[in-house]
């Protein structure tokens, strides 16, 4: 048996983290052969909460846990860390405006980069989901100046998954037969699902999904729309945001970087931009298609990219410079 990882979970007693937790002590993230010592922070009126959720992760029995350790505190929480997981932000509340929310954020992520920097291995991965996730990343990776930038990433699985799913559901096929749909940009209304490199195994042959669908009116409006939207939609009909599968989606991204991607395939995932790749401006936290092998990811590059697609990346990567804008002039107020 290897020895324990140590992973943290941010947020730990709120509703993503009670359905991701299970998944990483089972083994369903890091493998079925490596122990783990989770830990679990979170505010101190909410410790209460996280020592029930402690109670039931033991009595899940499950051998691969190793030890379970909550905590308010940052410098027991990211103590020696392999993997960070940060899922708890500010949400935004009733008549808070945007810069508002920026800057609280920015203050949360600002103080869990340092702790970053101070207490974790170099070699942590760090996946950022609390909203704004693409620019709460990039604060954190900047907190954190002795971690190389590249083990920072964000979360936009949970948008390729949801592009996958309609695409399937449009072709009346699994989703595990949609393959190379691609999220640009932000986690935000502004990303931009791209589904021109994405490819259908329909019967055991793969075509491009444009010819499987045969509707390009919809590939090029509706669909968009949805996943842009599926957040909000949950929202409304939940009363809850998503829960269930933002936690699928972490786990994805984890095994994925942990396992690496398959032959052939990419996925979606917000990694730092530098280069000017696809004409995408330097020093941003922006969702590219990549692949990943012995724990590292690489930009899938040379793809074709036309006119409707090029607008759309470029939207959404202003918006991202604008946030990026704002969250640094806070961070160094």
């Amino acid at each position: 048996m290897a020895e324990p990882i140590r992973v943290l979970v941010t947020g730990a007693a709120g509703q993503i983290a009670y359905s991701l937790l299970y998944s990483i002590a089972n083994g369903d993230v890091f493998g079925k052969d490596q122990p783990v010592v989770l830990m679990l922070l979170d505010i101190p009126p909410m410790l209460p909460v996280l020592d029930g959720v402690v109670m039931e992760l033991q009595d899940c029995a499950l051998p691969l846990l190793k030890e379970v350790i909550p905590t308010d505190q940052e410098e027991v929480a990211f103590k020696d860390l392999d993997a960070a997981i940060l899922v708890g932000s500010m949400p935004r509340k009733d008549g808070m405006e945007r810069k508002d929310l920026l800057k609280a954020n920015v203050a949360i992520f600002k103080s869990q980069g340092a702790a970053l920097d101070k207490y974790a291995k170099k070699t942590v991965k760090v996946l950022v989901v609390g909203n704004p996730a693409n620019t709460n990343c990039l604060i954190a990776a900047k907190s954190a100046p002795s971690i190389p930038k590249e083990n920072f990433s964000c979360l936009t699985r949970l948008d390729h998954n949801r592009a996958c799913s309609q695409v399937a559901s449009r072709c009346g096929v699994p989703a595990d037969k949609v393959k190379n749909v691609i999220i640009w940009g932000n986690h935000s209304s502004t990303q931009y699902p791209d589904v021109h490199h994405c490819v259908v195994n329909v019967q055991g042959s793969v075509k491009p999904a444009f010819d499987v669908v045969k509707d390009d009116d919809w590939l090029k409006g509706s669909f968009i729309a949805t996943v842009q939207q599926r957040g909000a939609a949950v929202i409304k009909a939940r009363k809850l945001s998503s829960a269930m599968s933002a936690a699928k989606a972490i786990c994805d991204h984890m095994r994925n970087i942990w396992m690496g991607t398959a032959e052939g395939e990419f996925i979606s995932m917000g990694v730092y931009s530098s280069g000017n790749t696809y004409g995408v401006p330097d020093d941003l936290i922006y969702s590219f298609p990549v692949t990943i092998k012995d724990k590292t990811w690489k930009i899938v590059d040379a793809l074709t990219i036309n006119d409707f697609s090029r607008a759309r990346m470029d939207a959404t990567a202003a918006e991202l410079v604008e946030e990026r804008d704002a969250a640094t002039s806070f961070l160094s107020a």
